[in-house]
């Protein structure tokens, strides 16, 4: 059998379905869908082109480099990144249509002594409530005035006042309410500043799908959109499909005896005769180690246990009994739809979150696509 050896294969028509389905959320509302990080490990050009496809108005990223790498992949659309270190060179993302974002009075001084061609287009970024980025208190009162003052001077368009929220997963917990509160009283500030920015945004997935209050002019969809869910214990209607499929190919199989051990520190033993699979992926491609002994995968309509410690480039997987050559497919994670583990699965067996599993996969993975539209 041919093929690649580790292959991500992303399905571009389950994610237009999970946009669609997100837009319903919040009909009244524009629609950002967030490609940051490589569109979450699945590929920022790519999964930008289909969200366009699937009518996504905006499309965000985090950093001014992300935004460039957008432009020049072809996409000319509204587009809003927000993270950028002192000394950064907002020049080229303004010149390139591209909105920045404000999160103190010295990042706007920054923004507006960039050596443009263009008004730079600006978004203030309001720390409602989860102490990252963002204006906070005395700040954002200073923030508000260099903005008005650059607006007033026509040095700077304001387009869009924003937050985040921290507990938005937790849909009953108080902080939704503080942060909204907050948040619309730092729009009422605005206002009476004489800053009435045509875009409002606070919502990212998880209010998207649970907190139409919160829903505003725009709602920023990250995770969701590639059918991943902002929390295990999340619930809601919106049916979402995970876009990504993760598998190998066997490299090595073997039958070992009762009481042989496997991979570094010799951490499991086989209590039996058993078929052992050697899968080439290992934390190089961004599996992660901590999943060692507790992750399962997906192989000929069943599962079978990873085993040992992951290495750099493989890990092991005990077939038991099982049938196997090398060549065979493994699954390691995917929609579910032929009983392979999830994207959610590896965060349970790994400790971690469903964000982390898709994000940093990397290495030597080849991305297949399926469902690419001319």
């Amino acid at each position: 059998m041919t093929g690649p050896q580790a292959e991500a294969v992303v399905d571009l028509d389950a994610f237009r379905a999970n946009i669609a389905a997100l837009k319903a959320c919040a009909p009244q509302s524009a629609f950002m869908t967030v490609v940051k990080a490589d569109g979450y490990g699945h590929g920022a050009a790519q999964m930008a082109r289909a969200a366009r496809q699937a009518g996504s108005d905006w499309l965000g990223v985090a950093t001014l480099d992300e935004a460039l790498a957008l432009r020049r992949a072809g996409d000319h659309g509204d587009l809003l990144c927000w993270l950028a270190a002192p000394g950064a060179d907002f020049a080229a993302p303004i010149n390139a249509g591209i909105e920045v974002t404000a999160s103190s009075a010295e990042q706007l001084a920054e923004i507006l002594a960039a050596p443009a061609s263009l008004r730079p287009r600006v978004q203030l970024k309001v720390d409602t409530g989860l102490s990252r980025n963002g204006a906070f208190g005395e700040q954002w009162t200073e923030l508000v005035a260099a903005a008005a003052a650059a607006q007033s001077a026509g040095s700077a368009e304001i387009t869009g006042v924003w937050s985040h929220f921290a507990c938005a997963d937790q849909p009953e917990h108080p902080a939704n309410d503080a942060q909204e509160a907050a948040f619309r009283h730092a729009v009422d500030e605005l206002a009476a500043a004489g800053i009435e920015p045509p875009l409002h945004h606070l919502s990212n997935s998880a209010a998207t799908l649970t907190r139409p209050s919160a829903h505003f002019d725009l709602v920023r969809v990250g995770i969701a959109a590639y059918g991943i869910r902002p929390d295990p214990q999340l619930t809601y209607a919106t049916k979402l499909t995970p876009v990504m499929t993760l598998r190998g190919r066997l490299a090595a199989v073997k039958r070992v005896p009762a009481g042989a051990s496997v991979s570094y520190g010799h951490t499991w033993t086989a209590d039996r005769d058993k078929t052992l699979g050697l899968v080439p992926l290992g934390y190089g491609e961004g599996i992660l180690r901590t999943a060692s002994n507790r992750a399962e995968v997906g192989f000929a309509g069943g599962r079978a246990r990873q085993v040992g410690v992951v290495c750099m480039d493989q890990f092991v997987i005990d077939l038991g009994d099982a049938e196997a050559a090398r060549g065979d497919v493994v699954t390691l994670f995917g929609p579910g739809h032929d009983g392979e583990p999830s994207a959610e699965d590896w965060a349970e067996a790994a400790g971690t979150i469903a964000y982390e599993v898709v994000t940093r996969l990397g290495g030597r993975i080849e991305r297949t696509y399926v469902g690419e539209q001319s």
